[in-house]
């Protein structure tokens, strides 16, 4: 397998993990509480989710061949709370995510060797993925912290549950010696 297949492979498995927080995250939430925001100046959940959609859909819809920068985006709309049912927040995040994944799945490894522009900027195409892992994994994260800090007591761990690391890391390596 060579390195540029090796490397495809990698950030489809990296970014479906990412989309898979932020599935098992929105499933905690109610209604409600994609609503919920700090102050009027952080965002809610669903303001983080509309944003990332507007950015997967700019960004990857005709990835190589048009500026990653759409002018049919409204970034600055991306940031209004105007999504109402908890129905619109999860249909945004799929198209967003969907738009996204199969422009990446598309890709193939001589396209790993071309250069896209975003606001008019060249990139290189991985630079460009590892560009937007850093944007959708901080975001995601931002959703993540959010749902917890919501959910309380009630939140069900998405990772290694408290106190249990290390049986974990026991059967991880019972498993792997098998």
């Amino acid at each position: 397998m060579t390195v540029a297949r090796m490397y495809l492979n990698v950030v489809k498995t990296r970014f479906r993990s990412v989309k898979e927080l932020g599935d098992k995250t929105l499933n905690q939430l109610e209604e409600a509480q994609l609503h919920w925001a700090y102050n009027e100046d952080s965002n809610s959940i669903a303001v983080i989710v509309k944003h990332i959609s507007g950015n997967m859909i700019s960004r990857w819809t005709e990835f190589l061949t048009t500026d990653g920068e759409k002018a049919t985006r409204n970034r600055d709309d991306e940031f209004t709370d105007s999504l109402q049912t908890k129905e619109e927040v999860m249909t945004v995040w799929e198209k967003g995510w969907q738009v996204f994944l199969d422009e990446l799945h598309g890709l193939t490894e001589a396209d790993l060797q071309e250069v896209v522009t975003i606001r008019g900027e060249r990139h290189s195409v991985i630079d460009a993925i590892e560009r937007q892992m850093s944007h959708y994994s901080q975001h995601v994260g931002q959703i993540v912290y959010i749902a917890k800090q919501i959910k309380g007591s009630e939140w069900q761990t998405l990772s290694i549950p408290k106190g249990q690391s290390q049986a974990f890391t026991e059967s991880m390596l019972k498993n792997h010696q098998q």
